[in-house]
C-alpha cells in the first residue's frame, strides 16, 4: 500500500491501526528489498505468506495480468482453467524467448524476473555447498539427462570434427542416451576394480584419446554420484587429462549438490584442470518435483551459449518450485538439510553393516562413495539362481522404495551397445548385491523400517533355504533305503 492509500485508509480506520498494519507490510517488504538488491539466498527462510506476497507482485507485472489488457496474438498468457492459474501464481509466460532462454520478455517482466532471481539464488547456494569459484548457472525446464544433450550440442560447434564421447562406463540409462541423442558416439571406458570399489581406469582414457586425436573428441563426459560399488570419477586426475589434449570436459553431477564430497571434487578439477559445465537434478538435490536441471560452470560466456541453444522459451514451472523452495529454507535452512542427511549416511552405514554381519554377507567398502552404499547377496544368489531378483520384488511389495537389487551377469541393449552386467556398472562384478542411499531429505524412520523389512525377507529365504535342505535330506535318505532294499 503507498502513502496516498495508506492516508485514505486512514479517514475510515483509526490511523494508529492503520500505521501499525503498514509497518506490518514493510516487514515483508524489507525481505523482498534485500533479495533484490542481493540476488542472494537469505539465511533464514521465509514465511508463506512473504513468499506469496512476492509472487504476487510478480504476477502483476506480467502483461496478462494488467486489467484492462487487449491481447491480439497468438501467445497472450490466456489460461482457460482458475485452478491451473492458481497452480502456478498466474506467472503463464514461462522463462526467456524465443533466441535464448535467459533473456527478457517484453511481456513478462515478472516472469523474467523470476528467472533472473532464481538463477542468482541458486548459484548462491551452489557456491554454498562446495563450488565457490562457480561464475554462471541457469536452471533449464528439462531433467539431468536432456540437459547434458544441451551441453553435448553447445559444444558441437566448437568442436565440428568430433564425434566421439569418452564416457568412464556407468549403468544408468539417460546419461547414455543424452549422447546418443545428440548424435555422438560414446566410447565406453571400463571400470577398475580396487577392492570392493569400480574407479574411473584413467590409462585407458589418455589411451582413447592418443589412439583416436583429441580433435576428434567432443568431451570427457564424467560422473560425480553414483551407485555403490561404482565411486565417483577422479574428476581431478580426468581435468588435467582435459586440460593437457584441449579437450572440454562435463559433469554428470545429478545428485551430487547434496555431498560435500562431490562438490569439492568439481571445485579441485576446476582448479587443477578443466571443467566446462556441471549438470545436476533439481528433484533430487531440492525435492521438487521432476522436470528441471541446473547448468553450472566457470565460464560464464560458454554457460551463456548453452542457455542460447536451448529452441524457445520454457516452461518456468521448475524455476518457481527451487525459488519457493530455497526461499523457505534458507541457507540455514538447507544446511541443516545436508547435515541431517550426512548422519543418516554414517548410520544407514552402521546398521547396514550389522545387518549384513547377521545374514553372513558384507557390506562392501566403497569409502569413495559418500551418499550410495551396497550389501553383498553372495549367500542369496548362489541358493537361488532367481532369489536376488525375487528380493527386489519382495521389498517393492512391502513398499521399499529405491533399494536397488544387482544380479550377476545381467545383460541389456541400450541404443544398439550391449553391457554385459547391466547395473553392476562392470562385465563381471564378482558377487551381486543390493543397494541404498542416504539421500537428502532422508529420515531416521526411513532407514529403520528400511533394515526391518529387509531383514524380514532375508530370513524369509532363510527358512525357505532350510526347508528345502531339509526336504532334499530326507529324500536323499530315502532312496538310500530304497538301494539297501533292492
Amino acid at each position: 500500500m503507498n502513502a496516498e492509500n495508506q492516508g485514505c485508509s486512514e479517514r475510515l480506520v483509526t490511523a494508529a491501526y492503520v500505521r501499525q498494519g503498514a509497518q506490518g507490510r514493510r516487514a515483508h517488504e524489507l525481505r523482498l528489498r534485500a533479495l533484490l538488491e542481493q540476488g542472494k539466498c537469505p539465511e533464514d527462510g521465509w514465511d508463506e505468506s512473504t513468499i506469496e506476497l512476492f509472487l504476487h507482485e510478480l504476477a502483476i507485472m506480467d502483461s496478462n495480468n494488467f486489467l484492462g489488457n487487449c491481447g491480439v496474438g497468438e501467445r497472450e498468457g490466456r489460461v482457460v482453467s482458475g485452478l491451473v492459474a492458481r497452480r502456478h501464481y498466474r506467472l503463464i509466460h514461462g522463462i526467456g524467448r524465443s533466441g535464448d532462454i535467459s533473456a527478457v520478455q517484453p511481456k513478462a517482466a515478472g516472469s523474467s524476473l523470476l528467472n533472473k532471481l532464481t538463477n542468482s539464488v541458486v548459484l548462491d547456494v551452489i557456491k554454498l555447498a562446495g563450488v565457490r569459484t562457480v561464475t554462471s548457472c541457469f536452471v533449464v525446464p528439462m531433467a539431468t539427462g536432456m540437459s547434458l544433450t544441451l551441453c553435448f550440442l553447445t559444444l558441437r560447434h566448437k568442436r565440428p570434427k568430433a564425434k566421439y564421447i569418452i564416457w568412464p562406463r556407468i549403468d544408468q540409462k539417460s546419461c547414455f542416451k543424452s549422447m546418443i541423442t545428440a548424435g555422438f558416439e560414446p566410447l565406453v571406458i571400463e571400470n577398475v576394480l580396487e577392492g570392493d570399489e569400480l574407479r574411473t581406469d584413467l590409462e585407458a582414457v589418455e589411451a582413447k584419446i592418443k589412439a583416436l586425436g583429441a580433435e576428434n573428441i567432443l568431451c570427457v563426459h564424467s560422473t560425480t554420484s553414483c551407485f555403490a560399488p561404482r565411486v565417483p570419477d577422479r574428476l581431478e586426475e580426468l581435468a588435467v587429462i582435459c586440460a593437457n589434449y584441449g579437450i572440454p570436459h562435463i559433469v554428470n553431477n545429478a545428485y551430487g549438490v547434496q555431498s560435500s564430497k562431490c562438490m569439492h571434487l568439481i571445485q579441485q578439477g576446476s582448479r587443477v584442470g578443466r571443467i566446462d559445465a556441471f549438470v545436476q537434478s533439481l528433484d533430487k538435490n531440492f525435492m521438487v518435483p521432476v522436470g528441471g536441471a541446473i547448468i553450472a560452470g566457470f565460464n560464464e560466456s560458454f554457460i551463456q551459449e548453452i542457455s542460447k541453444m536451448y529452441p524457445g522459451r520454457a516452461s518456468a514451472s521448475p524455476s518457481l518450485d527451487v525459488l519457493i523452495t530455497l526461499l523457505s529454507l534458507g541457507t540455514s535452512g538447507y544446511k541443516k538439510l545436508l547435515k541431517e542427511r550426512k548422519e543418516m549416511f554414517s548410520y544407514l552405514s552402521s546398521e547396514l553393516k550389522k545387518l549384513a554381519d547377521n545374514h553372513n554377507e558384507r557390506l562392501l567398502d566403497t569409502p569413495h562413495n559418500p551418499i550410495s552404499l551396497a550389501m553383498s547377496l553372495k549367500n542369496l544368489d548362489e541358493t537361488n539362481d532367481a532369489a536376488v531378483t525375487q528380493l527386489g520384488s519382495m521389498l517393492f511389495t512391502r513398499q521399499v522404495s529405491g533399494a536397488r537389487v544387482v544380479p550377476c551377469g545381467s545383460v541389456q541393449t541400450v541404443n544398439n551397445y550391449t553391457f554385459k552386467g547391466f547395473m553392476s556398472h562392470a562385465n563381471d562384478y564378482p558377487c551381486a548385491y543390493l543397494n541404498a542411499a542416504s539421500a537428502i531429505g532422508i529420515k531416521k524412520q526411513d532407514v529403520d523400517v528400511f533394515l526391518k523389512r529387509l531383514d524380514k525377507c532375508l530370513k524369509t529365504f532363510r527358512k525357505e533355504a532350510k526347508q528345502e535342505k531339509s526336504i532334499n535330506e530326507i529324500s536323499d535318505v530315502n532312496t538310500d533305503a530304497e538301494q539297501l532294499e533292492d
